[in-house]
């Protein structure tokens, strides 16, 4: 049997019907819904008018009429919902949204019924999707003809909260309102850009000019200055709700120009106005400045960037405002003596502090979801400036971060280290850094050395350690110190210790090796029941856990004599394997305290999501042995620093000696004045300087 052949007007007039339905449902007027059965049969008539033999194939026809269907909803039903709500901002906008979104659901579900028509008609003619047919009508009837009363009500709202009445403000709506213009311009953000950004930026230029031309004439230099930067801030807070992210920058610097750049000749002469007016010229002004900055709100100095970022504001105001006068960096200066002095005593803005942020910087090459870059580490060096009585002990600390970076390899940059510590040298000059420069130079020849011990391995048969072996090589006057404590290494190990020791040697006759074990990381092959598992463990953990290769249970003191380490270390190794997070022994009885009385055995059942293992030992505060060196260095310095001195001198009094003292040394850390006396004191007892005899306020020098 033959199909019947649809006629376009017989078939039209049935859809007509079942399209009229669709859209009293997405009105939401009830009884009006199509179910599985007509959404069926609307489909199939659209699949027979097209799939039709010419002249019968309607296609072209069904795609036209789609787009009749969709201009007719939008101008019969969208459009005077709209026009109700011209008076009112608020309405505008919700009725917008709510018609934005009637609409995407209206042409979703038109388009399932036109699918054919979209999936093979318009494909074949390389047309607009029958989704991009309802978009395109929306921003002809509505779009089109409502911008510009939505940017006026966006800007009128945002314009009433920066005057204080935020009062029924609905952000969310506004958010939402920002969504519309990508949503129209299919996801890219030319359209947001022109037709909303630009005005909007347009609008805030001509709000703050308004403000500015009045607040020029009744505030005060100071005043106006601290009004314009409260309203800097505000704007970056209320960006959000009703812009994106990308458009902060374009908005910060426009309301920076209105306040700061178009009235800059007024706000100097105003300047110059009340400095007249003050008695004792710009003295009385830096103090102003100085005690404005300190007293900025002490959540600042909570952390390091914000202090920074505080800093940098400042540092705007007195080269753009403040003509950049000498004088007001030096009270700024001043003022942030104080501010770091106040946050170190509260023991949240320090050296080790400014030394952690380093380290970070480094090791996630980022600072706060912000690309690393030269200028995040510059501001931390340039900050140091502030500390300036610590900056040894910052030194020591950085070395030991340092340290830590290289050994465990988290940093694979030599040159991105040399950089940094390039900027600290111009910073703070070769002495604060030579060391820095020493082990990264360390690091580089420790690679060099190990190529080559790996050759001398393969080319000797003799010299085979059984296991891998790298070996890092450490100046000891360049490197922190660290703590080295003996061993009885296992006998795996001491043949490679032995292996390694002579390749050194063959190279290196005078020079001697100390083994520091407590900076070692072993590689052990654990076999549990479930399956084995690669342990990272340290040297003195390792020596442990290889005992119990021939032993199934070990006493404290058969670990102890085998090994022969103190009774702290072991304490310490023997904790971090039973009874840290990683119980790899078992012991009895099952205490969280290691004791002369426990035993010990293999936890046959240790398991592990992972393949691999890393069981650390539990963290040493280091900060008290750091401070501890770096007192003893300073005794050594200061000495040094008389001894230089007084050979120049020969004859000095007690107070230009202490003064004389206390500059050199100022680069590094202001020593304290009973300190110098005691080294004064101790230098006379072992005569390299004697009192005069007439006057005991005089030193002299003894050759």
């Amino acid at each position: 049997m033959m199909a019947r052949t649809i006629d376009f007007a017989q078939g039209w007039r049935s859809m007509q019907i079942g399209i009229t339905k669709l859209e009293k449902h997405v009105e939401g007027l009830p009884g009006h819904s199509l179910n599985s059965e007509q959404y069926i049969n609307l489909y199939t008539t659209v699949y027979v008018m097209c799939t039709q033999k010419p002249p019968h194939d309607h296609a072209e026809k069904l795609y036209n009429k789609y787009r009749e269907v969709v201009e007719e909803y939008t101008k019969s039903t969208v459009l005077p919902a709209l026009r109700k709500t011209y008076d009112d901002e608020y309405m505008l906008l919700r009725v917008l949204l709510e018609r934005c979104s009637i609409h995407k659901k209206m042409v979703r579900r038109l388009s399932r019924i036109f699918h054919y028509v979209d999936r093979y008609f318009v494909v074949r003619n390389s047309l607009l999707s029958l989704e991009e047919v309802g978009l395109a009508c929306f921003v002809d009837m509505v779009y089109n003809t409502l911008q510009l009363r939505v940017r006026e009500a966006v800007i009128a709202i945002v314009d009433k909260e920066r005057e204080g009445d935020d009062t029924g403000i609905d952000r969310a709506l506004l958010e939402n309102v920002k969504d519309i213009y990508v949503e129209i311009g299919m996801g890219k953000m030319k359209r947001y850009e022109q037709d909303l950004e630009s005005f909007m930026l347009e609008g805030t230029a001509s709000y703050y000019s308004r403000k500015a031309s009045r607040w020029i004439q009744e505030y005060s230099y100071f005043d106006y200055i601290r009004k314009s930067e409260e309203c800097v801030k505000k704007e970056k807070k209320r960006v959000s709700h009703y812009l994106y992210a990308s458009s902060e920058p374009k908005l910060v610097k426009i309301v920076e120009h209105e306040l700061f750049v178009v009235y800059a000749n007024k706000l100097l002469e105003k300047k110059h106005s009340e400095f007249r007016e003050i008695a004792g010229g710009l003295e009385p002004i830096t103090n102003i400045f100085k005690q404005h900055v300190e007293d900025t709100d002490g959540q600042d100095t909570a952390a390091i960037r914000k202090v920074i970022e505080v800093h940098d504001k400042y540092i705007v105001y007195v080269t753009k405002c403040l003509e950049n006068q000498t004088i007001f960096h030096k009270s700024l200066k001043e003022a942030f003596k104080f501010f770091c002095s106040k946050a170190v005593s509260g023991s949240s803005l320090s050296d080790e502090s400014l030394a952690t942020i380093c380290d970070r910087i480094i090791i996630l090459k980022k600072w706060a979801s912000e690309e690393l870059s030269d200028e995040a580490i510059e501001k931390v060096v340039k900050f140091l400036a502030y500390i300036s009585d610590d900056k040894d002990l910052f030194a020591e600390f950085y070395k030991k971060k340092l340290a830590r970076r290289l050994l465990l390899n988290r940093d694979a940059s030599d040159d991105h280290e040399r950089g940094i510590i390039t900027k600290l040298k111009q910073q703070f000059g070769g002495n604060f850094t030579y060391k820095m420069e020493g082990m990264v130079t360390d690091l580089t020849l420790s690679r060099q050395n190990q190529n080559s011990f790996d050759e001398y391995v393969a080319n000797n048969p003799a010299a085979k350690p059984g296991i891998d072996l790298s070996v890092t090589l450490l100046t000891t006057s360049v490197w922190p110190s660290y703590k080295t404590f003996d061993v009885n290494l296992p006998s795996e190990m001491v043949k490679c210790v032995e292996i390694f020791k002579v390749f050194y040697e063959t190279k290196h006759k005078r020079r001697k090796l100390t083994w520091l074990h407590s900076l070692e990381t072993c590689h052990i092959n654990g076999k549990f029941d479930q399956k084995p598992i690669d342990l990272i463990v340290s040297t003195h953990q390792a020596a442990v856990l290889l005992l119990f290769n021939t032993r199934d249970k070990l006493n404290y003191t058969d670990i102890q004599t085998q090994l022969n380490l103190r009774h702290e270390d072991l304490v310490w190794v023997l904790h971090s394997l039973s009874c840290a997070k990683y119980k790899v022994l078992i012991k009895e009885p099952a205490t969280e305290t290691v004791s002369k009385t426990d035993v010990f055995e293999v936890n046959s059942k240790f398991t592990s999501r992972t393949g691999g293992v890393k069981i650390p030992l539990s963290h040493v505060d280091e900060r008290k042995k750091v401070v501890e060196y770096v007192n003893n260095d300073r005794r050594y310095a200061i000495e040094a620093s008389i001894v230089r001195i007084m050979k120049g001198k020969k004859v000095l009094g007690h107070e230009q000696l202490v003064s004389e003292c206390v500059k050199q040394l100022s680069g590094m850390f202001k020593p304290d004045v009973k300190a110098i006396k005691t080294r004064i004191e101790e230098l006379i007892a072992r005569d390299y300087l004697e009192r005069d005899k007439m006057n005991p306020n005089m030193f002299r020098y003894l050759a």
